[in-house]
């Protein structure tokens, strides 16, 4: 037999798992009376839950914002998830570490025993991306902290990697023999950096491609990664450099552009205001024609300050640009055109 406590959980529970609830389904869910749902949601109510009654022959319960926040239930996945975020965005650099540091450990402290080991086996390392970088991916909780514990008790790990080329999938490819290292998480995505037992060399692999194998392989020595910051290495490699962490290619120019247009999509660039039509940027890239490329995104006159590889690098993508629209050619005008021309009307 339910106690009453336990029976208002399961209600709460019921409530937030959809908008309406006919009062009936909600009695027979619970196996009690009408009244005694009456007096459960008068209860919650009392709470601070806004829960608005339905009239009618079919009148039932629907739970809506108010203008607090009252105790909230979660399941175990929404628990995981919750932690899992809030300990990502300790370094978000968005002025909510400490308040997420906070909360972390207050839904710590609440949370059942075997959810607290399920978080504690899942351990990584969370690195800021640039502003606009935000990515998403699927991939399970189970996933992860297989990874993470493999990491943790230095076992060689064996899992399939799926392709990101199309057709790829069918063929069949032996599977992958890696010493993990550790799990990281940017721009909205999770990565495994390991030691590739095939190739000799580190790798960095995308967690929401691996599939784990069972049983792990032998246990292995740690190696320490180049450098010895993980959050580093990854960070490098992600700039296109195998050592340091910064662009191999970096260049100085002049945009005729205002500040405050540059600014908000300058990424990890700097940006010094020139005037009201003008501005400096300095910023890098994983090559020349690609930092070039990068800045013609403005859609503004540029000077080049330097170096002279990038004003070499301008001159190359002018001539791949020019040989792209010659090919291209054709008599149909494109959804972008279109548009640019409604717009000058």
């Amino acid at each position: 037999m339910t106690t009453p406590t336990s029976r208002l959980l399961d209600l709460l529970s019921l409530l937030q798992a959809r908008r309406d609830w006919p009062g009936a389904v909600l009695a027979e869910r619970l196996s009690v009376s009408h009244r005694t749902v009456r007096r459960d949601v008068d209860r919650l109510r009392a709470m601070g839950y806004h829960i608005h009654a339905t009239m009618g022959p079919d009148g039932g319960y629907r739970l809506e914002a108010g203008s607090e926040l009252p105790p909230l239930l979660f399941d175990d996945e929404q628990v995981i998830a919750l932690a899992v975020a809030l300990q990502a965005a300790t370094v978000t650099g968005a002025g909510i570490e400490e308040a997420a540091m906070r909360a972390l450990t207050t839904v710590r402290q609440v949370m059942p025993s075997r959810l607290r080991h399920r978080l504690d086996a899942l351990a990584f390392t969370a690195i800021p991306g640039r502003p606009g970088d935000a990515a998403s991916a699927s991939i399970s909780p189970d996933v992860l902290i297989a990874l993470s514990a493999a990491a943790r008790t230095h076992e060689v790990l064996r899992f399939d990697y799926a392709s990101r080329r199309p057709g790829d999938e069918a063929r069949s490819a032996p599977p992958r023999r890696v010493e993990p290292h550790h799990l990281v998480t940017s721009r909205g995505r999770w990565y495994l950096v390991a030691w590739d037992l095939e190739h000799d060399d580190w790798r960095i692999f995308r967690a929401d491609r691996v599939a784990p194998r069972t049983p792990s392989g032998p246990r292995f020595a740690p190696r320490e990664v180049p450098g010895g910051d993980v959050a580093a290495f990854v960070s490098a490699r992600f700039k296109g450099s195998e050592q340091n962490n910064q662009w191999p290619c970096n260049g100085k120019v002049v945009l005729h552009r205002p500040a405050r247009e540059v600014l908000p999509f300058a990424g990890d660039g700097i940006v010094e205001d020139l005037g009201p039509e003008r501005c400096s940027l300095e910023v890098g890239s994983w090559s020349w024609v690609a930092l070039a490329a990068s800045l013609n995104r403005f859609d503004a006159e540029i000077d080049v300050v330097g170096p002279t590889e990038l004003t070499e690098a301008f001159g190359r993508l002018a001539a791949l640009n020019a040989s792209t629209a010659a090919r291209g050619r054709g008599p149909q005008a494109s959804d972008c055109d279109r548009g640019r021309r409604l717009t000058r009307r």
